[in-house]
Order: C-alpha cells, then sequence, then structure tokens
C-alpha cells in the first residue's frame, strides 16, 4: 500500500542552525517530495560528549527563528525535553507514533554521519522505520559512502540515498570559532540567528 504522506525528519545539533541545514532541508523537500521538513534539535547527545554543546533552549530558539518563514518547516521539542541521551530510534518511534502507517518517515542527516549509522542504538530498527537521506557537498569523496551504503544493503536491505547538496561546506563547528576569534559571520546563517547569537553573547 502506497504511503499518503511524507514527512522529513532533520536531526542535528543545531549548534548554531546556518544555511547549509536549511538548503539540504530544502533540497530534500523537493528531491523527495515531501510534505513538510521537521527538524528535531538534539538534547542530550552521546556522539558529543568532546565538547560543551550550548543549551538546548538556545538551539531550539534559534532553529525555529530559522525556518519562521518556511511554511514547509517545523520545529520539535521530542528530543530536547526527552531526559537522558538522545538516540535517533526513540525519536523514529515517536513521530511513527504521531503520524501514523500512512505516513512515510525521511531521515535526514549528512553523510558522515551515515558512515557511523552501523555503530548506532538498535540500527536494524532505525533502518526499518525510514528511508535515510545522506547529503553530501560537491567533491564530497563518495568511495568510503559509497561503500557504506553497499554494506548498509548488505546487512539490513535497506536503502540509503544520496542527496548532493550545494552550500553544505558551512559547518557549526566554523561558526564558533569565527564567533570567539570575533570574526564576522554573515552571510553564513539569517541574519535574524546572527542577531541571537550576538544578543545573547553565545560562543564566546
Amino acid at each position: 500500500m502506497t504511503k499518503k504522506n511524507r514527512v522529513g525528519i532533520m536531526g542535528g545539533t543545531f549548534d548554531p542552525i546556518h544555511y547549509g541545514h536549511l538548503v539540504t532541508a530544502e533540497a530534500a523537500r523537493i528531491n523527495f517530495n515531501l510534505d513538510e521538513v521537521i527538524f528535531t534539535p538534539t538534547g542530550n547527545p552521546p556522539h558529543k560528549k568532546d565538547y560543551a554543546v550550548t543549551s538546548a533552549e538556545h538551539r531550539y530558539l534559534m532553529t525555529a527563528l530559522a525556518i519562521n518563514d518556511n511554511p514547509f518547516f517545523k520545529v520539535s521539542r521530542v528530543e530536547i525535553d526527552r531526559k537522558g541521551y538522545t538516540y535517533t530510534v526513540d525519536t523514529l518511534r515517536y513521530f511513527a507514533r504521531e503520524y501514523g502507517n500512512d505516513t512515510a518517515l525521511f531521515f535526514i542527516s549528512g553523510a558522515d554521519a551515515i558512515l557511523d549509522i552501523l555503530t548506532w542504538k538498535d540500527v536494524r530498527e532505525v533502518l526499518s522505520m525510514c528511508t535515510f537521506i545522506a547529503a553530501t557537498r560537491p567533491g564530497y569523496p563518495m568511495d568510503k559512502l559509497k561503500q557504506k551504503l553497499q554494506e548498509i544493503k548488505r546487512l539490513y536491505n535497506s536503502e540509503v540515498y544520496p542527496m548532493e547538496v550545494t552550500g553544505m561546506d558551512i559547518s557549526s563547528t566554523e561558526i564558533r570559532r569565527r564567533v570567539r576569534e570575533g570574526l564576522s559571520i554573515k552571510y553564513l546563517l539569517p541574519e535574524s540567528i546572527e542577531k541571537y547569537i550576538k544578543k545573547h553573547g553565545i560562543y564566546r
């Protein structure tokens, strides 16, 4: 039976959210004919233990500001309100319950994250609940990714679809560094987020 609705889930720390994230979400919406894309800022990500992640509330509010003018984008508090570590499997279970069986879920992630997907909690269930979209930048070395996609197909009979996105060279790490060093971040992210970062003194 063909599922009626197609919903994208854009996971990420969004520390801060920037144009690379927004361009990726819009590209996925168009290329995969999604009805909407839900941004889900992570709460307590287990893979980010090596640096202090900005408070969940700041990251949620910046995300909400960034998507405000796109009627196809939403932001969810599901991960930041959950206690303990944030795992993708719990998020997918939540959205599967919320949307029901007639909705196909698509999880939008960076290609680098997909390289580690076999280490994720309950990976078999994760791959069975949604279609993965692996966003790459132009010139991304595809050899490793292709090997990983073949491995996923062989082990779990699941397809992961690579999607090349212009503008993916922008990174949250670089934006945080530039703020710390007093450099301009204009045109790397929406003006509303630039103002929010300055107002609250984030990343200094």
